[in-house]
C-alpha cells in the first residue's frame, strides 16, 4: 500500500514537473514586417519584448522575416503568434486566414501619411517629377507603394507612364538613402519614418526634402493569429493600452515605437485599404 502511494505521488510529481516545463516552453512568437533594416527592427524590438515577457508571464520571442510576403504566410498559417502589419499586409492576412484579428494601432495610425521627397532642387512638386525616376518602397508597403499609387491613380497619374523608371527600394529608410544618393529623382516613404531619420541625422533635410504629403488613411497595427487563446489575446491587449507616455519607461518604449499611445482597432478600419488594393490591381 506504501508503495503504491510512493508511486502515486512520484507520478503526481513527474507530472507537475512536466506540466511547468510544457508550460515554461510556451513561447509568443512575434515578428514585423521588414519595412526598416533588420538591426533597426530588433532594437525597436527589444524594450517592448521584455515589457510583454513582464505582462504575460511568458517568454516573448523575435522571428525576423527576409520580406513582407513571408510575414503574411507565417500569420496566416500560425506559424508566428503576433505580427506588426501595414493596412495592406493585415489585408493580405486576413483574407488569406479569414481569422486575423487586429489588436491596437498606435494612435498617429489613425490618420497616417506618406512623405514624397526628392533632392533635384528643381523639382518643387509630384508634377516635376514627370519624365524621372522615382521609388517606392516594397510592392506590399501600404505606406511606400500602395496608398501612394493609389492616390496618384486618383489624380490620373499613372506611375509606369509618368516616371521614367520605378524602382522598388524594399524598405523606407533606403528609400530616403537612395533619393539622398541620387539614385531615384524621387521617393515616397511613410511619415513616421522620415521623421525619424531626419531628427536622427542620418538624412540631409537642406537636401532632401518633402515635396508632398499624401492624404491621411489608415496604416499599421499589431495582428494576432485567430487561433491564438483568447485570454492571452486580452492580456496582450490590455498590455499594449496599459502603456502610459507618463511613465518613462513606458515613453522610452512608445518613442521607439514612434507612438503616443496605443489604441484598440478593429477589422472595419482597414477596408478602404482593401478598396484601394483592389482599385491599384493588387488584389483580385
Amino acid at each position: 500500500m506504501k508503495l503504491n502511494n510512493t508511486l502515486a505521488l512520484v507520478a503526481g510529481l513527474a507530472l507537475s514537473v512536466s506540466s511547468l516545463f510544457a508550460q515554461a516552453a510556451d513561447v509568443l512568437k512575434v515578428s514585423a514586417i521588414p519595412d526598416e533594416a533588420p538591426t533597426e527592427l530588433l532594437r525597436k524590438f527589444q524594450p517592448l519584448g521584455a515589457y510583454l515577457e513582464q505582462q504575460l508571464g511568458m517568454p516573448v520571442e523575435f522571428v525576423p522575416v527576409t520580406d513582407y510576403a513571408a510575414v503574411v504566410e507565417a500569420l496566416a498559417a500560425e506559424r508566428i503568434d503576433m505580427a506588426w502589419l501595414g493596412g495592406f499586409t493585415f489585408v493580405q492576412v486576413r483574407l488569406k486566414s479569414g481569422d486575423a484579428i487586429p489588436l491596437v494601432q498606435r494612435a498617429e495610425d489613425e490618420k497616417f501619411t506618406s512623405k514624397i521627397i526628392s533632392a533635384d532642387p528643381a523639382v518643387h512638386s509630384l508634377q516635376d517629377l514627370k519624365g524621372k525616376t522615382f521609388a517606392f518602397g516594397s510592392v506590399s508597403s501600404t505606406s511606400g507603394s500602395l496608398m501612394p499609387r493609389y492616390f496618384m491613380l486618383q489624380d490620373g497619374i499613372q506611375p509606369e507612364d509618368f516616371f521614367s523608371r520605378i524602382a522598388y527600394s524594399g524598405a523606407h529608410d533606403a528609400t530616403a538613402a537612395w533619393v539622398q544618393a541620387g539614385k531615384a529623382d524621387g521617393g515616397v516613404l511613410n511619415a513616421s519614418v522620415w521623421d525619424k531619420l531626419v531628427a536622427a541625422g542620418k538624412v540631409d533635410s537642406d537636401k532632401v526634402r518633402v515635396i508632398a504629403t499624401t492624404p491621411p488613411y489608415y496604416d499599421y497595427n499589431w495582428t494576432v493569429r485567430g487561433g491564438l487563446d483568447p485570454a492571452l489575446r486580452d492580456k496582450l491587449k490590455a498590455a499594449f493600452l496599459a502603456l502610459d507616455p507618463a511613465n518613462p519607461e513606458h515613453k522610452a518604449i512608445l518613442d521607439l515605437q514612434a507612438a503616443s499611445r496605443f489604441i484598440e482597432t478593429q477589422a472595419q478600419n482597414y477596408q478602404g485599404i482593401e478598396e484601394a488594393a483592389r482599385a491599384a490591381g493588387l488584389l483580385q
